[in-house]
């Protein structure tokens, strides 16, 4: 198989062909340059030799030997660097013929020089001028050798970069052109071939060039018209399909809408199954619908509401056993299934479902939590087949039923539990006040049965004073009973239903009282501020019945919530809690304290009066 010649190898392969090109451009320019700096510096180390040379022809008539010696030195020096070169930096004799040939000149010759500049006597003066002459002229040539060579040496690394800039002008043009051949070309075939599908020529096609990422796109453009080409021609059909499937989607979200208003507003049971198995047959397209509810064993079948069902067939099962019937499931194998009712021949489970001439019978089961609630039941006069969303349909419309269902249980137990609690409360009010009266009247009426036979008209006459004290005090009773169940509070302060309190307490004792209320705390809930001012009626009754007070003040703290009663009547020794205690109502402040979660604390002083202080946790308080 060929290989796929990809856009990016293309791109690639391009650009490393110019890259290689730069690269060798750029290494011979570096090589060329490094020849002409070492050259430059040979011909600086060559001058350097004349400059040694003259000094040397000077210096040879002086007697000092140790500065010969040294001038010496330093020639041998820079022949030995001309010779071998600086590793350190560029400087070496170019390598052509003339420049080596020019050197090995010098470098004879200085040998021979140096031997007749070495021995003793010394050539004469002009001699030695006519000899350092004659070396300097080899040296002047040997610089004119390396400068000829450096010449070319320019002219090559000129020519170098007329290159260098023929290949930077090449480069550009083939980028250009491989843009324009590879990207820029394909890519306008596209845009025309997009340009006529806009304008709706659903059969524009694009010319595959190359087989590359373009070529991939061209074919993938290719295909994209002709299957836009073939959806357009049958896009009718499939817009009525779609359509009828919207319409269908659209009927069941209105019925499971529907279904979950209507379960929403039952107020009752009976109301709710039969709404339900009107709506039910009616999504479903059914002939008639059953809703049966089943027991808390799952022993037995109900029928709540029926909707188009024969009356026979309602007879027969108002009321089956789990098991005995098709339709009553039992809890462990419930699922939605469909029934269909001539297949089973005679069977007398389906006696009465042939008799009413239906064909067909599915039964959703309702449950909550996996517990069986009940069962829907839907008839058809035919043969009916369940798709999936008809079963999803189907089977959430009944977890609605099911909610529903358990919903009013919940409402009814929850009305039951408050209707207790009430009767609780009034149960707890009449015991702990009326019944502790009317206890002492028997008493009292056992008391004058016995002054009666005894013919005692003195006990008499006591016991008929106690007797009507003791139905004063029930009076009184019954008023603060009716005073506590008819005082409301405010939501946001406590302190008008204190008031109002505190006026009829007034009223009915003549005590004189006080309400001082201090800080701004948050308001409390308003079934702690009725429990708060039970207490304080409390607290009042017992002032009225057995402090033989003056007056009475009630203070108010927040926060924390502190609520303090405090009268100066005759006070009492005893512990509030202990066996015998006439203080009944100490007992009921603490009880209803401790439903709050606050505490009662009483103190007392024999002859200076009562403090009873109610104190609220701060878990009490209520944002605003």
């Amino acid at each position: 198989m060929r290989r796929r010649l990809t856009l990016a190898s293309k791109l690639g392969a391009i650009g490393a062909v110019l890259m290689v090109m730069a690269m060798a451009s750029i290494g011979l320019t570096f090589w060329v340059t490094w020849q002409l700096e070492g050259g430059a510096a040979a011909v600086n180390e060559a001058g350097r030799m004349r400059m040694l040379t003259w000094r040397l022809a000077q210096t040879l008539p002086s007697p000092a030997p140790a500065r010969l010696h040294e001038q010496l030195a330093q020639f041998e020096q820079t022949l030995a660097l001309l010779r071998s070169g600086d590793p350190a930096r560029p400087l070496f004799v170019p390598r052509d013929t003339a420049s080596q040939a020019a050197f090995a000149q010098v470098q004879s010759t200085w040998g021979t020089l140096r031997g007749d500049w070495s021995q003793r006597p010394l050539p004469p003066a002009d001699a030695v001028a006519a000899q350092a002459e004659a070396f300097v002229a080899q040296v002047d040539t040997f610089v004119s050798a390396i400068e000829s060579q450096l010449s070319r040496w320019t002219t090559l690394l000129n020519s170098f970069q007329f290159v260098m800039m023929a290949l930077a002008i090449g480069s550009a043009v083939t980028l250009l052109y491989a843009a324009y051949l590879f990207v820029f070309n394909p890519l306008a075939r596209l845009q025309a071939g997009l340009a006529n599908v806009g304008k709706g020529d659903l059969g524009a096609r694009v010319e595959v060039a190359a087989d590359d990422e373009f070529g991939a796109l061209s074919q993938g453009f290719n295909q994209m018209t002709a299957t836009l080409q073939g959806l357009y021609q049958s896009l009718e059909a499939k817009v009525q399909e779609k359509t009828l499937g919207l319409e269908q989607q659209h009927a069941r979200l209105a019925a499971l809408y529907e279904g979950a208003a209507f379960v929403a507003s039952a107020a009752t049971l009976d109301e709710l199954a039969q709404g339900f198995a009107r709506q039910v047959r009616r999504v479903a397209r059914a002939d008639a619908s059953a809703v049966r509810w089943s027991d808390e064993s799952n022993q037995r079948y109900l029928m709540l509401a029926s909707d188009c069902l024969p009356q026979a067939l309602i007879d027969a099962e108002s009321c089956i056993a789990t098991g005995d019937c098709l339709c009553g499931q039992a809890q462990g194998q419930a699922q939605t299934r469909v029934i269909p009712i001539r297949l089973e021949g005679g069977a007398a489970s389906l006696d009465n479902c042939q008799l009413a001439g239906f064909e067909t019978v599915v039964s959703v089961p309702v449950r909550v939590h996996e517990r069986m609630v009940g069962e829907l039941n839907l008839f058809y006069r035919r043969a009916a087949v369940l798709g999936d969303e008809d079963r999803v349909l189907l089977e959430t419309l009944a977890s609605h039923l099911a909610g529903a269902i358990e919903s009013l249980r919940a409402g009814a137990l929850e009305r039951e539990t408050a209707v207790a609690e009430e009767r609780g409360l009034l149960a707890r009010e009449l015991h702990d006040s009326i019944a502790q009266s009317l206890a002492f009247l028997k008493i009292q009426v056992g008391l004058l049965r016995s002054a009666l036979k005894r013919q005692d008209a003195a006990q008499v006459e006591r016991t008929l004073g106690e007797l009507d004290a003791g139905v004063q005090e029930s009076l009184s009773d019954v008023r603060e009973l009716l005073v506590h169940f008819r005082t409301r509070t405010n939501t946001e302060d406590i302190t008008p239903a204190l008031q109002t309190t505190l006026q009829k307490f007034e009223h009915q004792t003549g005590l004189k009282t006080h309400l001082s209320v201090t800080g701004h705390g948050l308001p409390l809930d308003a079934d702690v501020q009725v429990q708060v001012l039970h207490v304080v009626q409390e607290a009042l009754s017992n002032v009225r019945k057995h402090a033989r007070a003056r007056e009475v003040w009630v203070e108010v703290q927040a926060p924390p919530w502190r609520v303090e009663v405090r009268d100066d009547g005759c006070g009492f020794a005893a512990e509030p809690d202990a066996p015998g205690t006439p203080h009944v109502g100490l007992r009921i402040m603490r009880e209803r304290a401790q439903g709050i979660g606050a505490t009662v604390e009483v103190s007392s002083v024999p002859g200076a009066g009562t403090c009873v202080a109610l104190t609220l946790p701060e878990r009490q308080r209520l944002a605003a």
